[in-house]
């Protein structure tokens, strides 16, 4: 896992990331400006959901163990531990980025004004 963290930080990874989370902002931006009251709550929604829930969690929570994971030795007393307490708190904030992507994207798609 340790050399999965350190190759997933990828350009493609991080335009990805940040990538959506800009064209959240913006579409919610537009929707309030431009396309009227009935688009501009839910695209608004949507990307609160994007931004908070899935960047915000990624860096504060998922980075963070990441981190704590790299700066440990694999053959260390206390390795076999925190890898039993990474899986979980890891697992559990990724199911709370997925179900919020799905949730951010149900947003979004309930602006379109067709």
């Amino acid at each position: 896992m340790q050399s999965i963290n350190v190759t997933a930080v990828t350009p493609a990874f991080m335009t990805a990331l940040f990538g959506t989370a800009l064209v959240a902002t913006a579409a919610s931006v537009w929707a309030v400006v431009d396309a009227g009251a009935s688009t501009a709550a839910p695209a608004v929604a949507g990307a609160a959901l994007y931004l908070v829930r899935n960047v915000v969690t990624t860096a504060v929570r998922n980075v963070q163990l990441n981190n704590r994971l790299a700066a440990l030795e694999p053959q260390s007393s206390g390795a076999a531990a925190f890898w039993a307490e990474y899986v979980e708190r890891w697992t559990a904030w990724n199911h709370v980025r997925t179900l919020t992507a799905l949730a951010a994207a149900a947003a979004f798609a309930g602006a379109l004004d067709l």
